[in-house]
């Protein structure tokens, strides 16, 4: 009898279950957490040095708010800017850092979504950025006593921050190749932001340029509003800080979402 041909079997993309980012999300989380003493506790000793030196060389000369002492004013600018560098740290070296290793293609073999790539990324660099900010803090009340005006904008403004910094090192990540061009994007654009936008000083005490200049940083729009938090005095309306770190934040997750759907510098 004629053998019949048998039509080979149709393969089918397989859906990506909706709890898939859990298995990335603990990947990226115990990525940073076997190395803690240089993620986590490296970061919290840097920022303490900068208390120490600033505080010391500055307490007796400047007093930025009434009533405030400046070693007191600088705590939550340092567990801002710890928060912020870290965050993008986080996210930014993990994939760039795949990509070199060649271990990226495990995950674009898997079927998980672009959302699931951007909560895995993200939320890893939320809570790495949330733990050394928390370190920080911890450590400074050693030194300046604990003041809290308005505690939901310190949770809002940190977990702000610590989104838009994980979204903006996950951009970054997509972007670079190598770690040189990350570099040149934490030395060239992160550093210099940071340190510009009001840890160490109120952007009253600048010349009239560079006052106007720092309102188009929006990472002193998280600074200000975050110790806005600490002293319920600003320099700017924590609502104007609000509104700007938020829609900084969700720009920029709406391109890095569009970036990870059409697969940018990710399947070559």
């Amino acid at each position: 009898m004629p053998k019949i041909a048998q039509t080979p079997p149709r393969l089918e993309a397989v859906p990506a279950p909706n709890d898939g980012w859990k298995m990335l999300l603990k990947k990226e989380v115990l990525r940073f957490w076997r190395v803690a003493f240089q993620t986590i506790a490296a970061p919290v000793l840097t920022a303490v040095l900068y208390l120490l030196i600033f505080g010391h060389v500055m307490s007796d000369r400047v007093q930025v708010y009434p009533g405030v002492s400046y070693v007191a004013f600088l705590v939550p600018g340092l567990v801002m800017m710890s928060m912020l560098q870290n965050a993008f740290a986080n996210s930014a070296s993990s994939l760039v850092q795949s990509k070199i290793m060649g271990n990226l293609v495990f995950v674009l073999l898997t079927p998980l979504g672009p959302w699931h790539w951007f909560i895995a990324y993200v939320g890893a660099a939320i809570l790495r950025g949330l733990l050394v900010g928390t370190g920080v803090y911890v450590i400074t009340l050693f030194y300046a006593p604990a003041q809290a005006a308005a505690p939901v904008w310190i949770f809002v403004f940190a977990l702000l921050g610590t989104t838009m910094m994980g979204v903006l090192g996950l951009l970054a990540g997509l972007w670079a190749d190598k770690f040189d061009q990350m570099a040149v994007f934490q030395n060239f654009v992160v550093m210099p932001m940071t340190f510009l936008a009001g840890v160490f000083y109120s952007i009253h005490s600048l010349p009239g340029v560079w006052q106007q200049l720092s309102h188009f940083n929006p990472f002193f729009y998280m600074i200000d509003g975050f110790r806005y938090g600490f002293f319920g005095v600003s320099d700017v309306s924590p609502w104007l800080s609000l509104a700007v770190a938020g829609g900084s934040c969700l720009g920029m997750a709406v391109l890095t979402l569009h970036l990870l759907k059409i697969g940018y510098k990710l399947r070559g």
